[in-house]
């Protein structure tokens, strides 16, 4: 028998697709075949937008093919699509970004990979929400680090805040893992508390990671902000992660970034070059027209329409008794409590993937704090889809005994 590592004791499995795999099984059973007078699954359990890469993007990968532009790059990404990006930030948040602090990676998970290697060691702990993304605990762990996860509440929108950090900040802690907009509950954390979080963990020694992929998807102008706009040098001490899969709809191009302090630049390139050489290059060659006016015109009709299908989800729900303690102002998903209807995330899920036939996310994967009263919810799918779940949640929910 081969043995493995003893770090993959500490690494659960990623639930989120533990369930679409019994979504799918469901799925192939009669009860969805329509041909057989079932109803065939609806997805709103992964966060996947169901608009895919623009026209321009696709013709700029066929294209990059056709004229052999497919060998390796520098491992931190093509020069010309760093000064995109950089020029990005300019135009959509209004913060000037150094292109030589930029590192395009193989999608956001190789960005967080790097950036916990290069931060983290045994016997590090790092600060995280309660609820969080679970792969971001569990690249920490993947490094030997300890991630820390700290019970939030509604009232604190989901997030962290400075006096919690501090709080908990202990002799072995070197730094905290944060998610504007989170991934399950798409909130954000006001700009004045970033700088107020970034603070403490500065005056402290330690490093803030923001997990920055939806950020594009931004609703509430009152947040929508890069930390790295952060005052008094806090902006630019932090290290920025973001993705070409969410706002820009590339999720299987598998092409991500990074913007760093300048002195972290050569030990996270170095750790890339190890690892895999270089991200993928086609992607990268089609990511340039990401920054072509028609193709930004092209995202932001699409946030209007991820909108759209927030301000219709969220009233929804509660009109279910399905309560939204905090309306996303990010992102896709919702974070919606079912105690009302069962005592466990888990089965209430796994019972409206029976007989609803809609696929959802148990809270299990996101913290342990609130894993068994809440479910997140990607509104990433079409209108009539959402919609349609709706009315088949209503039809189960109705008469339901409440707890």
């Amino acid at each position: 028998m081969i043995r493995t590592a003893s770090r993959l004791a500490q690494i659960e499995p990623f639930w989120v697709m533990e369930c679409a795999k019994a979504a799918d099984a469901i799925a192939r059973s009669p009860a969805c075949d329509p041909a057989q007078g079932g109803e065939r699954m609806l997805y709103l359990n992964i966060g996947e937008p169901d608009f895919t890469a623009v026209p321009g993007v696709q013709r700029a990968a066929q294209a990059a093919i056709e004229a052999g532009r497919t060998q390796y790059t520098h491992a931190t990404g093509l020069l010309a699509l760093r000064e995109r990006i950089a020029a990005w930030y300019g135009s959509h948040f209004g913060v000037p970004v150094d292109p030589g602090c930029i590192v395009v990676t193989a999608g956001a998970s190789a960005a967080l990979q790097l950036a916990t290697l290069a931060l983290f060691e045994p016997g590090d702990e790092v600060l995280m929400p309660d609820p969080s993304y679970p792969c971001n605990r569990h690249f920490v762990t993947a490094a030997g680090a300890q991630a820390v996860l700290l019970p939030t509440t509604a009232a604190a929108r989901f997030q962290l805040d400075a006096a919690q950090v501090a709080a908990h900040w202990g002799p072995a802690t070197r730094g905290v893992l944060l998610a504007s907009p989170s991934n399950p509950t798409g909130t954000s954390i006001a700009a004045t508390e970033m700088a107020a979080i970034a603070h403490t963990v500065r005056e402290r020694g330690g490093v803030s990671i923001v997990d920055e992929i939806y950020l594009g998807l931004s609703y509430d102008s009152a947040y929508g902000h890069s930390a790295l706009a952060l005052p008094d040098g806090l902006g630019a001490q932090l290290i920025s992660i973001n993705s070409f899969s969410k706002y820009f709809g590339m999720t299987g191009w598998r092409l991500g970034w990074m913007v760093l302090p300048p002195e972290l630049v050569a030990p996270v390139e170095k750790l890339a070059q190890n690892l895999y050489i270089c991200p993928s290059t086609v992607a990268q060659q089609a990511a340039l027209a990401c920054f072509e006016p028609e193709a930004l015109q092209a995202y932001e009709q699409r946030r209007a329409e991820f909108k759209r299908r927030r301000d219709f989800i969220v009233p929804a729900l509660q009109a279910l008794g399905l309560d939204v303690p905090v309306q996303p102002d990010g992102a896709f998903y919702v974070w919606f409590d079912c105690s009302r209807y069962s005592a466990s995330s888990w089965d209430f899920c796994f019972q409206m993937m029976e007989r609803a036939h809609v696929a959802l996310t148990p809270g299990r994967d996101f913290g342990p704090a609130q894993a068994e009263r809440f479910v997140r919810l990607s509104f990433a799918s079409a209108l009539p889809v959402l919609e349609a779940s709706v009315s088949r949640l209503a039809r189960e929910l109705q008469g339901r005994p409440q707890l």
